[in-house]
């Protein structure tokens, strides 16, 4: 028996590697270090004592500059012509058979090579360093460097290139824990959009009930029924269509602030069946975030329970009260107890439990034994780190 095992990131080569997708543009910054360099190599040009071939040396030195600029918009470009100037300098010394041609300026090819691996694509990369490499060796045999030499530009090299991998692969792995977050961020907004559905949903599905019984005792009050159909289902669609916006990541808007404890109050309802009363104790402004919405979320999700379940019910009591540096939230109906369905892994009480959890807290539900049924979270002030 054979077995297939597929990873779940897709196994590419060096080749294959794209480039970073956050290279900065050329700024300030970069013109500053750009000056400078060009006025060092201007100044060393000038000044140095003993070199050969002066005003060509000087000149292929500040050819460097548009590679400088260049390094992470078009990093092999700026390497193969930074490094060329590099393997021209070389050829002229070994057939000239001249002394040092070089200057200390020029050091900053090395931030070439670092740019490269940086911010190259894996193609770039590995003809970049090839590139380097032949360079390297042909300036070393070109100026007769001793083992100590050979020794210590090799090093010099190698720390280039793994600085520059370091920075490139601390900045992937930063970049694939924003992805999670943002992943995780969907589930839970994904999470938020069926609780809103539901709620809403339930409190249609009653209206409407309630409408057939009424259109055939008060046939005047149909209308008022419908008008709190229309309402629901209005307000229903404008939640669905701020989560859903926020869930596509090729549109740019702005999260709006979760509903929490003081959001409360707004799911009482006296006019309809069952009436649903809130009551607030105890200093409940300053809650951690994500306590204070799964709060809210809590008690909606015990309300669309109660709505949908709980038969006969006439009233349903959300309460909420402060404990010391824990918050107690009870939501309880006076409903014939019959058994709920199941709930599908995620959602429903188990989604309600794992919330809790979540937070550090602890979720219970069950029958009351004089009829109804009571839901009971506990959660500390401050969310569990």
């Amino acid at each position: 028996m054979v077995t297939v095992r597929r990873s779940l990131w897709p196994e590419r080569s060096i080749w294959q590697e794209p480039r970073p997708a956050d290279a900065p543009a050329v700024d300030r910054l970069d013109r500053l270090l750009v000056g400078v360099f060009a006025v060092a190599a201007l100044a060393e040009g000038i000044a140095r004592p003993g070199l050969a071939f002066r005003p060509l040396v000087t000149v292929l030195a500040l050819a460097l500059v548009p590679a400088l600029l260049w390094r992470r918009s078009h990093p092999l470009m700026a390497v193969l012509g930074g490094w060329g100037v590099v393997l021209v300098l070389s050829v002229i010394q070994l057939t000239a058979r001249t002394g040092e041609l070089g200057l200390w300026s020029m050091m900053a090819v090395l931030l070439l090579l670092f740019s490269v691996v940086r911010w190259g694509s894996g193609r770039e990369i590995v003809l970049g360093v090839a590139f380097v490499t032949v360079i390297v060796v042909l300036g070393m045999y070109a100026s007769s460097a001793g083992r100590a030499d050979v020794f210590g530009g090799t090093v010099l090299l190698l720390l280039v290139v793994a600085l520059a991998a370091v920075f490139r692969y601390r900045a992937d792995l930063v970049r694939r824990q924003l992805s999670e977050i943002r992943n995780q961020e969907r589930v839970a907004l994904a999470r938020e959009l069926h609780d809103t559905v539901a709620h809403h949903v339930s409190a249609i599905a009653v209206q409407a009930q309630a409408g057939g019984v009424v259109a055939g005792i008060q046939p005047e009050k149909a209308a008022e029924v419908l008008a709190a159909i229309e309402s629901e289902a209005s307000r229903t669609l404008a939640e669905m269509r701020s989560m859903v916006r926020v869930l596509r990541e090729e549109e740019a808007v702005d999260y709006a602030p979760q509903p929490g404890v003081a959001d409360l109050p707004a799911l009482a309802r006296a006019d309809a069946t069952p009436t649903v009363e809130v009551s607030l104790e105890g200093s409940l402004y300053r809650l951690a975030r994500p306590v204070d919405a799964a709060l809210y979320r809590l008690a909606q999700e015990s309300l669309t329970n109660a709505v949908r379940h709980a038969r006969s019910a006439t009233r349903v009591g959300i309460e909420v009260c402060r404990e010391g540096d824990a918050v107690r939230l009870r939501v309880i109906d006076n409903g014939q107890t019959e058994p709920w369905p199941a709930p599908e892994p995620g959602f429903g009480l188990l989604g309600m439990a794992e919330r809790a959890q979540l937070l550090g807290g602890t979720f219970s539900a069950g029958p009351v034994s004089q009829g109804g049924w009571v839901v009971e979270a506990v959660l500390p002030v401050e969310a569990r780190a």
